[in-house]
């Protein structure tokens, strides 16, 4: 057996060195049996984690779900890093997460977390800001409430300035006070406040101190007015201040400012003065304007000339530029000047 074997295979390498050449079929059939993997069928490479540049927290513990959009499972609750204090702003290194990451289990090479191209992580604390307004209106409750002193004829001047707090921004209740002394005659004020329900004020409590001052209701715009604009009713708003250094000319009255004129810029916020308003003029120095006198049956009216500026109401000096006669009139209207009926008389002299 093995004799023909060895025979058989001496005839077929003569009959392949005897055969002309092939073209390249063969190869192609070999090909076909084992075909060699394509990039199509090899497997996908796992897709890299990236990371947040900013992050926004109402907690206290930044998670990797946090900091990993797309983390799954119990890697996404894992606790990462403290978050910074309610209403504060941190950064965390982009190499920290890296490190706590693998040490965590999240990630097992730095290759596969991809922090496009920032270094650090900005990390913003939510927060419910408490302002001096919240404080003030606490202790001025609770003045009125326990002592019986009218607050709404003062306010609150706080030793150092309002404190900045914040607390949980779920917390929507008013600020309580807890304790409160009050001395009458100096007028010295002794709070200690709180948000129900807060645990930060709970483990730091709110202490102020501060005097009651006397106020004064004062017109003040809403906006910033221009130099001869008109005020309107939505222009301005009666706030209460410290009546020390306000001044005798301070506006109490929005009406006083209303359909008023500014006779320079207006600051939003600054309290008005009498001198800061006019009423607008509707007849100008100089100006020709129609003389009427008007009494049952019968009308008179002649041209004239103003001799002073007038808003409406104003009584001003109109002259007849033919007989050069000065009448006293009321301005009535743009260019209108009334007369009284006694005045009849000089009316039909100064024609």
């Amino acid at each position: 057996m093995i004799r023909l074997s060895l025979i058989a295979l001496v005839l077929s390498g003569t009959a392949a060195l005897a055969a002309p050449p092939q073209k390249q079929a063969a190869p192609v059939a070999v090909a076909s049996v084992a075909p060699v993997p394509t990039a199509a069928a090899a497997p996908a490479l796992p897709q890299r984690l990236r990371l947040r540049a900013e992050l926004n927290l109402a907690r206290d513990l930044v998670t990797f779900g946090d900091l990993i959009p797309g983390l799954a499972g119990d890697a996404a609750t894992t606790a990462a890093f403290r978050a910074p204090g309610l209403g504060e702003t941190g950064t965390i290194q982009v190499a920290r997460v890296v490190e706590a990451a693998r040490g965590a289990g999240v990630i097992r090479d730095a290759s596969e977390l991809e922090s496009q191209g920032f270094a650090q992580i900005v990390v913003t604390r939510a927060a419910r800001r408490i302002t001096a307004a919240d404080l003030e209106g606490a202790v001025r409750a609770g003045l009125q409430e326990r002592f019986g002193v009218d607050a709404r004829l003062f306010a609150l001047a706080i030793d150092g300035g309002a404190p900045a707090v914040a607390v949980e921004p779920e917390l929507t209740g008013d600020v309580a006070v807890l304790d409160l002394s009050f001395d009458a005659r100096s007028r010295r004020v002794q709070a200690r406040l709180a948000v129900p329900g807060s645990m930060a004020m709970r483990l730091k409590p709110l202490r102020i101190s501060g005097q009651l001052v006397e106020t004064v209701e004062v017109v003040v715009p809403k906006r910033a007015i221009a130099r001869g604009e008109t005020l309107t009713v939505a222009d301005v708003v009666v706030e209460r201040r410290p009546r020390d250094g306000q001044g005798t000319e301070i506006l109490s009255d929005a009406r006083a400012a209303i359909d008023k004129v500014a006779r320079r810029a207006l600051i939003a916020g600054a309290p008005l003065r009498s001198s800061d308003v006019q009423r607008e003029e509707i007849v100008a120095k100089g100006d020709l304007v129609t003389i009427v006198y008007e009494s049952p049956g019968l009308m008179i009216t002649l041209r004239g000339r103003a001799n002073e500026a007038g808003a409406m109401g104003d009584v001003i000096s109109i002259t007849n530029p033919q007989s050069k006669r000065v009448l006293q009139g009321k301005v009535s209207g743009p260019g209108k000047v009334s007369v009284q009926p006694s005045a009849a008389g000089r009316i039909a002299s100064a024609k």
